[in-house]
């Protein structure tokens, strides 16, 4: 697999949203992407997951799977970098809702991403 470009190497904070509320972003902690082509995370709202990063020739696409509260979900997505140095990009839900967002380059979170819930750990 190729290595992701340079300028998109690292972590993003998300700042806003074009669909969900912005006022709830960061819910389970601030909301981040990381781009580094290993061990990729996404954490925002309610949704905690694992990405699969893949350069492309105007950004950086993705395919994620992860859980919303406790509801297993995927789907795919795609960044590419702004003129003004900002990350916009459009993260989609399979057989759900779409939604654009804007991050802003970040330090790597000082405490782990939880890994996404499963249905089980409702009941626990």
């Amino acid at each position: 697999m190729a290595d992701l470009p340079h300028e998109y190497t690292g972590w993003w904070r998300i700042t806003e949203t074009g669909t969900w509320d912005n006022d709830h972003l960061d819910t389970l902690g601030p909301a981040v992407i990381s781009l580094t082509g290993y061990a990729d995370r996404l954490r925002m709202h309610c949704l905690l997951a694992y990405l699969n990063c893949r350069p492309t020739k105007t950004g950086v696409s993705f395919t994620w799977e992860g859980a919303w509260e406790f509801e297993q979900m995927s789907g795919s997505g795609s960044v590419r970098l702004a003129k003004d140095g900002k990350l916009r990009g459009r993260i989609k839900i399979k057989d759900g809702d779409d939604a654009t967002f804007i991050a802003e380059r970040t330090d790597e979170p000082t405490r782990p991403i939880p890994n996404p819930p499963s249905y089980r750990d409702k009941w626990r």
